[in-house]
């Protein structure tokens, strides 16, 4: 590649520091968080540039996690380089190679990075806080820890007869605005638009606007993004003025709208806006009445582009600018793209619908946004409250060492001193350990000397804000989940997708990865056979893991939601969940709700009680005017569930549905029999201190069996969800196995006599025993949430630890049939994946259900075999399907074995003369289907094993496959072909592998 003659710029020329918007957006509340590079030191090549070709095998590489800094490949944009970045059009920031930082570090983003002679160099901006000194500081830190920076060449293309689709100017360092902007950017990119952007008022030499001025001539359309202070900005403008005059204007309306932007109403300060920004404002530039009013009026010239970025509205701008752009640049195909990936994220991007009655936590709400972005804005800006433990802290970070001294050294900056009167400043530090926090045992698990574990919580945990990490903490059904819903709602305008992912640690990883379908990403287990190396299978599993990851790191935001978190490490493996995150302080936003006192040394946000105001309205849906003698019996109610909102929920519902006052439940509830049953382990610590609660389920299951009947659908359906996977479960099928459990023991009459008082007149609306009446009934009275899929429900965690705990006989088995007869690998894998852990017992668990011989067969064919292709192909997870098919492989093994032991019939006593015959012999055609299963399953391993090297033990045990169906099918079966052809392929491999060793 060739290296630009022209684009050798002296740094002293240039007081402001130049660039396109900061790939890795600050979400400093300071405006001044934010600087730029300069467009002639580093423009955005497009793949359109016959000169600035980078190799296209390191595009899918945007993010990784190297020590050196290195070019990605071409970009579709150009423009001006931010501080915090090398700029856009590849060499984006979130698209270099670069570690342990997002950045050089976000201490210096008063720093300039400057290409000159073909060379990435590095200059300290001495200001009034003597950041250059602190850049030697960050350095000589940066390489105590064997971290290192190396500049490397880049080529840049000299080409400045090239041409661009779209201009992309703005005006100002507000973090919101920037953030905005390069997501725009990045998703015109990444639709294949070559884009310029650039903020014109941070220059002041001539050559680098002379640039920018030939890239606005150069562009096929002009995308100006208005805010209430870009009509005093000259460049503004002129951009405006110019693009008008070509008739290729797109104005973009940053938290204003077209009807604010009036000449008369700027001018004469009218209304609230212009009050403060209004004026004749061409005066504080030197400019002419005449144009500038000519660049304000020309904004109503352009009818068809009404795009507005409202605080609500971020996404739908940005999609709609894109698809407008596209179809007016003759990309049909990126339109049609667009459509596509709306309805899907219509159907697919929550998992539940919002819910209508939230009350209470604006607080949390607040804070949460705060410490997603570093500030709050809008509607929550006025609800707002005081943080009690802020003020307090004079150090926000997150840190693994055991010191952070020379951290507290490094850049200390305080935030809005100014702007926020009677609050006490927020001090920020920050170093390359906020921005990622690496995935160390030993700096994790080391004890600090003479504090004990409590001194090193109280030394390290502590919240960090504007790092877009926030963690929930809190009991169960305390309305962990509400919240995080409530967020992803009111904020996913801000996001170009929410992203749900289920945080049980047997299910997290395969949840993880289900993204892939969102992000359109491929994560399939790389053929690695005819490849000179040959892949691991834990290497494979993390190559498959980093291609979702990768995909979080780009320019464009989104937001994780782990929900309901169990541990920090994998159930399969041990490893960290971290390892599955993005890296953090970059566009991706990640939420967590866990029981977990802490995670990831972050210190979360213990989310409280609701009030007593709030609890009241919860319990109080259809307002219904209560005495004040039945108003204090609610409050005891409140007490006696433990305050918590799924219990205030419940209640709420039944006085809702039923006609009965809250001292008639209350009556009710304590004389309701508790059941004897087994409260042991963790999962039931919340039920062993809330026996109230236990009481309150068994009163709904007595409704629901009074108003059906005492084998109620409904009951059945919440008893038997249990034994499901923590995941939305389809009516169809949860009614499938409700129905496959066998009797049970009625209920006393005299409970149901006592029911029956409560709900009169409530059995004929329930007289049908149909699934959706049952499903409805448990909506109706708060047992189970419905989800956005149609035709499923969802069962909060605490309803379904005590379904298990109550141990009606026969219920695992129930559901493992109906999985087994109904279940689809692609529509319910997460209970297909439940069923077998109830039969095969994986770790230390042990085997809950045992199924016949016939049944093991179907299951096996049907069920195991394609969820371990399917798991192991599809999905890269090596070692779990593995590890199935050997548990697959035991069974069989038992279960042959129990064929081939003699076995007495009472006949054969009275006859001492027959020999006693084995179940082989008894049911010979049975017997060699549980032999040819076998070996099918041994063939399946063998062939898996293949493809990560492990080809000592895929040898032996395709050998005994060969012997099955030699024995039964004979040499020349195509079965036993096909198995002798893969004995060759691992024999030829395993001695290529010997011979090199």
């Amino acid at each position: 590649m060739e290296m630009g003659s022209t684009l050798n710029m002296d740094f002293q020329e240039d007081s402001g520091t130049l660039g396109s918007l900061p790939v890795t957006t600050s979400r400093n509340m300071s405006s001044s968080s934010s600087a730029f590079f300069s467009a002639n030191q580093s423009p955005f090549f497009s793949p359109r540039s016959s000169t600035c070709q980078f190799s296209e095998s390191t595009r899918s590489d945007a993010q990784c996690d190297s020590a050196n800094l290195s070019a990605d490949p071409p970009s579709s944009c150009s423009g001006i380089q931010g501080t915090e970045c090398l700029g856009n059009a590849r060499f984006d920031l979130p698209d270099m190679k670069l570690e342990p930082t997002a950045c050089i570090s976000s201490d210096f983003r008063k720093s300039d990075h400057v290409v000159s002679n073909g060379t990435l160099s590095s200059y300290g901006h001495v200001g009034d806080n003597g950041y250059y000194d602190l850049i030697a500081k960050h350095r000589k830190q940066m390489r105590s820890h064997d971290m290192s920076f190396s500049p490397v060449p880049i080529s840049l293309s000299s080409n400045r007869n090239r041409s661009y689709d779209i201009y992309i100017g703005l005006h100002g360092r507000k973090p919101s605005l920037q953030r905005f902007a390069n997501w725009l950017r990045a998703e015109l990119e990444l639709q294949g638009m070559s884009c310029f952007v650039s903020d014109r008022a941070r220059f002041r030499s001539s050559r680098k606007l002379g640039l920018m001025e030939k890239a606005m001539d150069v562009s096929s359309f002009g995308v100006v993004i208005l805010t209430r202070k870009s009509f005093k900005n000259p460049y503004t403008i002129e951009e405006l003025r110019f693009f008008s005059s070509k008739k290729n204007l797109v104005p973009i309306y940053f938290d204003l709208s077209p009807g604010d932007c009036l000449v008369r109403d700027i001018v004469e300060k009218r209304g609230e806006l212009w009050e403060k920004h209004g004026g004749e404002l061409w005066f504080l530039y030197g400019g002419l009445e005449k144009e500038w009013k000519e660049a304000v009026n020309g904004l109503f010239r352009v009818d068809e582009w009404k795009l507005e970025a409202q605080d609500g509205s971020w996404r739908d701008c940005i999609s709609r600018a894109v698809s407008l752009l596209a179809m007016r640049l003759g990309r049909r195909s990126v339109v049609e793209q667009m459509m596509r990936w709306r309805e899907k994220v219509e159907k697919e991007e929550f998992p539940f619908p919002r819910n209508e009655n939230f009350v209470g936590r604006k607080k949390e709400l607040s804070e949460l946004e705060f410490i997603l972005f570093g500030d709050i804005s809008g509607e929550t800006e006025r609800d707002y409250f005081e943080l009690k433990a802020r003020s307090k802290r004079k150090n926000l970070m997150i840190g693994w060492s055991k010191s952070s001294s020379v951290e507290e050294r490094l850049g200390k900056r305080q935030w809005g001193s100014g702007s926020r009167k009677g609050k006490e400043p927020v001090i920020w530090k920050e170093s390359e350990k906020e921005i990622e926090m690496q995935s160390t045992e030993r700096q994790q698990n080391q004890r600090p000397k003479g504090g004990g574990w409590t001194s090193r919580r109280k030394k390290s945990a502590k919240i960090v804000y504007g790092k877009g990490i926030a963690c929930v903490t809190g009991d169960s059904g305390i309305g962990k989940t509400e919240l995080l819903l409530e967020f992803a709602y009111r904020y996913h305008q801000r996001y170009k997708m929410v992203l749900w992912i289920g945080g049980e640690s047997r299910y997290i990883r395969q949840n993880y990865l289900n993204l892939r379908s969102l992000l359109e990403v491929d994560v399939r287990v790389e053929n690695c056979i005819d490849k000179s190396k040959m892949k691991s299978f834990d290497e494979q599993e993390e190559a498959a893991i980093s291609r979702i990851r990768k995909e979080l790191m780009r320019n464009i935001p989104f937001l994780v939601v782990i929900d309901n978190l169990e541990s920090e490490k994998d159930w399969w493996d041990q490893k960290l969940i971290m390892d599955l995150l993005p890296r953090f302080g970059g566009e991706t936003h990640i939420v967590i709700s866990t029981r977990l006192p802490r995670v990831m040394n972050l210190e979360p946000l213990k989310l409280s009680y609701l009030s007593a105001v709030e609890a009241m309205s919860l319990m109080q849906v259809n307002a219904k005017e209560y005495p004040i003698a039945e108003i204090d019996v609610l409050r005891t109610i409140e007490e006696k569930v433990g305050r918590l909102t799924l219990g205030l929920a419940i209640v709420g519902a039944i006085l809702s549905e039923l006609p009965i006052n809250p001292s008639r439940l209350l009556d009710t509830i304590n004389r309701m029999p508790l059941r004897d049953i087994s409260l042991s382990g963790r999962e039931a610590h919340s039920l062993r201190k809330n026996t109230f609660l236990l009481q309150l389920f068994e009163v709904c299951f007595s409704i629901f069996d009074h108003a059906v009947g005492p084998r109620s659908l409904a009951t059945r359906m919440v008893l038997v969800s249990g034994w499901f996977a923590p995941a939305a479960i389809p009516v169809s099928l949860l009614a499938l196995a409700a129905r496959k459990i066998p009797e049970k023991h009625k209920r006393t009459c005299f409970w149901r006599k006592v029911l029956r008082s409560l709900t009169c007149g409530f059995s004929s609306s329930y007289s049908k025993r149909s699934e959706t009446e049952a499903s409805s009934m448990l909506l109706r009275f708060n047992i189970a949430r419905s989800s956005t899929k149609e035709g499923y429900v969802h069962f909060n965690e605490l309803i379904k630890v005590y379904a298990r705990k109550r141990g009606v006989t026969g219920v695992a088995h129930a559901m493992v049939q109906a999985i087994v007869s109904r279940g689809s690998l692609s529509l319910h894998s997460e209970h297909i994946w439940a069923a077998c852990f109830l039969l095969f017992g994986f770790g230390n668990d042990p085997i809950v259900v045992e199924l016949r011989v016939s049944e093991l067969l179907y299951l096996v064919k049907e069920v195991i075999l394609p969820l371990a292709i399917r798991t192991f192909i599809t999905f890269s997870r090596c070692r779990p399907a593995l590890e199935l098919l050997q548990l697959c492989t035991n069974a069989l093994e038992v279960a042959d074995q129990a064929f081939v032991t003699p076995v007495e019939k009472w006949f054969d006593k009275s006859l001492c003369w027959r020999p006693i015959k084995t179940n082989a012999q008894l049911n010979p055609c049975l017997w060699q289907d549980l032999a040819l299963s076998r070996a099918t399953v041994l063939e399946t391993r063998a062939k898996l094993l293949l493809r990560g090297g492990q080809f000592d033990i895929g040898d032996d045990l395709i050998r005994k496959a060969i012997f099955i169906r030699t024995s039964i099918c004979g040499e020349d079966h195509p079965d036993t072909v096909s198995a002798r052809e893969t004995l060759s392929k691992l024999t030829r491999l395993l001695a290529n592998v010997q011979t090199h060793t």
